[in-house]
């Protein structure tokens, strides 16, 4: 067998190489030592100037950097505008997943199917972890929706509120992370569909309080089936309000108008 011929060239074709921004480079480099725990929670970053010193960098590139961290919710600013290591807010993440789920165009029926597989769930390890204070907060919120449903306001901040409270009842942050973005995108639907159902108002309430029967009495079977309940009724409430399952959201509330309260 021959030698290859050294001469022969070849049809393999390269793409230009990417080199990454310094100031991204000096981000990921502190984002690495947070989350590797090498820098603490609430453990104060060093100086502009002194992180300069380290990476070789110019200031203005590792204050691109900062800025980018800040962004992310990796650092937050303390007294004397001092920056510290932190954790993004739950807020936070779930505001940027439901920006990403309306950039991917999701519909009704898809927000729909997460949250009936989550919500009855929550419901149920809720009432096996719920404390005095989470009583005491859903007790106030069921109040505070009976007094709007009674003078004909919007429910949306109510509803959302109960939802939230049973998912932090769990006591476990991964459920409120998992559920908020979608939650934050469906509930508000309430404001076009209950106007269109007389007597809808009432039946969320009646949802919630057994919802909240349930967890007092840490009936964990109860909480479920009340729970997957509400959600399939919201979907039906959907449905005959004549609005569209298979619609992305935000499309009905464009086609729609806007509602009263």
């Amino acid at each position: 067998m021959g030698e290859p011929d050294g001469s022969q060239q070849t049809d393999t074709r390269f793409s230009a190489v990417e080199s990454t921004p310094t100031y991204r480079l000096v981000f990921e480099s502190i984002e690495r030592a947070i989350l590797e725990g090498r820098l603490r929670l609430g453990d104060r970053l060093p100086t502009e100037s002194e992180l300069s010193a380290q990476f070789g960098v110019h200031r203005s590139t590792t204050r691109e950097g900062l800025r980018l961290l800040e962004q992310s919710g990796l650092a937050e600013r303390g007294d004397g505008r001092r920056l510290y290591a932190a954790a993004p807010r739950a807020g936070d993440l779930s505001t940027r997943a439901s920006r990403a789920l309306l950039l991917q165009r999701v519909t009704f029926d898809e927000l729909w199917a997460l949250l009936h597989a989550i919500e009855p769930a929550a419901a149920g390890e809720a009432a096996r972890a719920i404390g005095p204070d989470q009583i005491a907060a859903l007790e106030a919120n069921l109040q505070a929706t009976r007094a709007a449903v009674e003078a004909g306001e919007i429910l949306t901040a109510w509803d959302i509120e109960f939802h939230a409270l049973v998912a932090e009842a769990t006591g476990n942050i991964a459920w409120q992370l998992a559920r908020e973005p979608a939650a934050m995108l469906l509930f508000p639907a309430n404001e076009r569909m209950l106007p269109k159902l007389p007597g809808a108002g009432h039946r969320l309430v009646t949802a919630h309080a057994a919802i909240l029967d349930a967890l007092k009495a840490g009936n964990v079977a109860d909480a479920v089936l009340w729970m997957r309940r509400h959600i399939e009724d919201f979907r039906r409430g959907w449905l005959v309000a004549g609005l569209d399952p298979a619609a992305t959201v935000g499309e009905e509330s464009a086609a729609d108008g806007p509602q009263g309260g």
